[in-house]
């Protein structure tokens, strides 16, 4: 399985409107798109020191192809969308493989 992990700080002037646009818009549509099995959005529990409130939504993907076909298929229109929050958002992203997966009994 491999995780795709978007990192994002938020400006807090946009905090809300961005934070109910994951929740309700963008998380939703690329789910949508068939190439992840789920989606978990956390909080960063560490302050920035260039401010803002951090994200981290780690999409969950069977494998590196799925992964490829979002790149190419889907990423750039979705991107685009996140144009609304130009200047209010830096994100970065993350390919990470599970290696294992454990849990307690």
């Amino acid at each position: 399985m491999i995780i795709y992990n978007v990192t994002t700080n938020v400006e807090e002037s946009i905090h809300d409107e961005w934070l109910e646009w994951m929740r309700n818009e963008h998380i939703p549509a690329v789910l949508a798109t068939g190439k992840f099995i789920k989606a978990v959005m956390t909080r960063v529990l560490v302050d920035e020191a260039m401010g803002g409130i951090s994200y981290s939504t780690q999409y969950t993907a069977e494998n590196k192809e799925m992964l490829e076909r979002y790149y190419k298929e889907d990423a750039p229109g979705l991107r685009k969308e996140t144009a609304r929050f130009k200047g209010k958002i830096v994100s970065f992203r993350t390919e990470l493989e599970v290696i294992t997966e454990q849990h307690s009994a």
